[in-house]
């Protein structure tokens, strides 16, 4: 009989070695396979919740990572506000140029945002030409100030590429309150209606 922390006597126990070993190798292959299906369900998780076309998140991943970012706000005491971007005249692109080149505007305007807005702002594009940008620790911003940098980046990209039109977009601002909103869901619905949706 095999005593924990007690030696093996040579020679002991070499008729269980091979199954012991056999165990420990079944143990690491289920573990192994664990371990690989656990990483193809997240992978389909950030695939679900990321829009393939800008890599940005989707409404689904937009609505789940800002609801984590206003939490972390209530909680640290902090402001934080949403800004809703819709791209002008995309319909046109669309139209007069093809659905390809309304994909590259898309693109563009997504690059524009990861560039333009800092690490801890959440943004996301939400569906067909709309983006949303959460400003965590920031309370009602600037939108002027917003337009001016992102249009100076934009222009930047419409002067190097020579496409036959300008990316252009409109912008409305919601700050968050928590006794006015309960979620992200909320705040998201009230920023539509200010843009006319």
């Amino acid at each position: 009989m095999l005593t924990p922390g007690k030696p093996l006597k040579p020679g002991a126990g070499a008729d269980i070695a091979p199954s012991v070993l056999d165990s420990a190798v079944q143990d690491r292959d289920v573990l192994r396979d664990l371990a690989r299906k656990a990483e193809q369900e997240l992978m389909g998780v950030q695939m679900a919740s990321m829009d393939e076309l800008t890599l940005l998140p989707n409404r689904h991943g937009f609505e789940a990572l800002a609801r984590l970012g206003l939490e972390a706000c209530q909680q640290l005491g902090k402001p934080a506000t949403l800004l809703f971007f819709d791209l002008d005249d995309f319909k046109h692109i669309n139209q007069l140029y093809g659905r390809a080149e309304g994909d590259n505007a898309l693109k563009t305007f997504a690059d524009v945002l990861r560039i333009a807005f800092r690490e801890s702002d959440v943004i996301g594009r939400l569906g067909s030409d709309e983006f949303a940008a959460l400003l965590t620790g920031a309370s009602a911003v600037e939108v002027g100030a917003v337009r001016a940098r992102l249009e100076e980046i934009l222009d930047e990209r419409n002067a190097t590429v020579h496409r036959g039109y300008d990316i252009r977009f409109s912008v409305g601002q919601i700050e968050f309150d928590p006794t006015v909103y309960d979620s992200i869901v909320e705040l998201l619905g009230e920023a539509e209606k200010v843009m006319g949706r």
